[in-house]
């Protein structure tokens, strides 16, 4: 199955070691062409042999491979000589693209307020993007928040000089001052006292909100962000922290503002007397959260959670970043996941099916109430933006509007009937699948954990760190289907179709979930990373 380069015996460059693992699990194959919800890799005769993909580009493919009204419009783009690279110049088609957007957006969310928006090439730059524009936000208001607190102490300072206000005796004992102290030292030993402590709290950096099991990039900034610790860990230096909320306890938001507020205080001057207030002061920079777990393991997030964490960002003037990178664009009935959930953010990042598999572009949306014309000053991308990529995601918003949003509801029957054939292999193998989960075309089946199965080979491969991608080999060797399974989450094989998915396709993958269940109940391990069947 491990299928040579298309150049024969030419040295493996390009990310050696992954081809390794994927060699190891029976993954390693060239693919030739893409049509539909199907591609095709060549036998050892040179014939193409026609694979189920369930994987789907990690969802950027929800319209199909090779979409012709896509390739049409793309081969029109081209052969006009649109051009890729004028940067710093007049973008007509990302304005119309981005005015495109917020139509929708405002149909889902049932808003008016724009969405400014800025675009990326990647899911993860698009994250990387909102999350840069959130902590210019926080610097700015930080930086008005000192001049305030200067205006304050001025203010105190010219009433004290003037005779009109002193510093009380509680105060001057709340803060260590001396009671004999005359009102000019006395307010500067306060001053002094509370620009030292103020100090300590406006050079404090970001502290960042996030779900367990989120996955946001692996950008020196995102993977941050990101739950899985093993992408997190080497580069913990690299970026500020997060804060990871668990799914089941939602009363650890409270816990956590409770362990990390800031607060800087503030001179004021009422009734001749000069006393001390607490501010809030913005630490917590930006809640991340997927409406839909991808890499995590297929997780809904739950409306109750969504209500509580809208909440909880308004109390204390934290912005919500929705990232809608695998959930977003129709993959679950609507342009928005988040709206199905109640959610509405102060930031969005749409990216994979906004490409229609072909361009790869993204965007990061932002209310007009959150956002900073600075922001496009300070951050660019050379490739976004282009007419290109504009070109194919006005197409794909389109396709996806078109007969008033026909391909939502292709998604949502289409993900009914894939759920029911996953429902149906799990109550036929309830002691090998544990869950069936997700939205739309969004789909994940969790299988139990293996490390304590009677089998040794068993036990083997579920201590390997590679179970669900050799469950994933069985399925490509022996059935001709193609998924993964979820990066942070190894025991669930994820599923993102595109909207073209036909039956058979359906049959096919449930053949296949049933052969491994089998085996699996067998203990027949050493099937699960043998040669195909004849």
């Amino acid at each position: 199955m491990d299928i040579k380069n298309s150049e024969a015996d030419a040295p493996e460059l390009a990310e050696p070691y992954l081809r390794e693992v994927l060699g190891m699990a029976g993954l390693a194959v060239e693919y030739v062409r893409a049509e539909g919800n199907t591609l095709y890799r060549r036998d050892e005769d040179g014939g193409e042999i026609p694979v189920a993909d369930f994987a789907g580009g990690y969802g950027s493919v929800l319209l199909g491979h090779s979409q012709p009204d896509i390739v049409r419009r793309a081969r029109d783009l081209l052969e006009a000589g649109t051009p890729v690279h004028a940067q710093f110049s007049r973008h007509p088609y990302a304005n119309e693209l981005a005015a495109a957007l917020n139509r929708i957006v405002h149909r889902e969310l049932g808003t008016e307020e724009p969405y400014f928006a800025i675009f990326g090439n990647s899911g993860a730059e698009a994250v990387e993007a909102a999350v840069k524009h959130a902590e210019l936000d926080r610097v700015l208001r930080i930086a008005a928040l000192r001049e305030e607190l200067g205006r304050s102490t001025a203010a105190a300072r010219s009433a004290v000089a003037a005779g009109t206000a002193a510093v009380p005796d509680g105060v001057r004992a709340r803060h260590g001052i001396a009671a004999e102290a005359d009102p000019a030292a006395a307010l500067e030993a306060l001053v002094e006292r509370l620009d030292r402590d103020n100090t300590a709290q406006l050079d404090r950096p970001p502290l960042f909100l996030a779900l367990e099991g989120g996955f946001h990039g692996k950008l020196g900034l995102t993977v941050q962000l990101t739950h899985n610790e093993a992408y997190r860990t080497p580069f913990r230096s690299l970026a500020a922290q997060a804060r990871f909320v668990p799914w089941d306890r939602p009363e650890t938001l409270k816990e956590i503002y409770a362990r990390d507020r800031g607060a800087v205080r503030e001179l004021t001057v009422s009734g001749g007397r000069v006393d001390v207030v607490e501010r809030e002061f913005p630490v917590f920079c930006a809640f991340l959260v997927e409406p839909v777990q991808g890499e995590g393991g297929i997780h809904v997030l739950d409306p109750g959670f969504a209500e509580a964490i809208q909440r909880f960002c308004e109390e204390i003037d934290c912005p919500v970043v929705v990232d809608e990178i695998q959930s977003g664009m129709g993959r679950t009935g609507t342009l928005l996941a988040s709206s199905q959930l109640g959610l509405r953010g102060d930031y969005y990042v749409l990216a994979k099916t906004l490409g229609g598999g072909i361009a790869k572009t993204s965007v990061m949306l932002v209310r007009e109430s959150r956002y900073r014309r600075d922001f496009e000053i300070v951050h660019s991308s050379t490739f976004a933006k282009d007419s290109f990529s504009c070109g194919i995601a006005l197409k794909v918003l389109e396709l996806l509007e078109a007969d008033d949003g026909a391909a939502y509801r292709r998604a949502v029957e289409r993900g009914e009937a894939l759920r029911a054939t996953l429902e149906s292999v799990r109550a036929d193998f309830p002691e090998q699948v544990k869950e069936v989960r997700g939205r739309g075309l969004l789909l994940g089946l969790e299988f139990h954990d293996q490390s304590a199965a009677t089998s040794a080979s068993v036990r083997a491969l579920a201590d390997s760190g590679l179970f669900g991608y050799f469950l994933a080999g069985r399925l490509l060797r022996n059935h001709r289907v193609r998924t993964f399974p979820t990066a942070s989450a190894m025991n669930t094989l994820r599923f993102e179709p595109s909207i073209e998915l036909p039956d058979e396709h359906i049959e096919r993958l449930g053949t296949g979930l049933r052969d491994l269940c089998r085996l699996l109940r067998d203990g027949d391990g050493e099937s699960l990373v043998g040669a195909s069947a004849p």
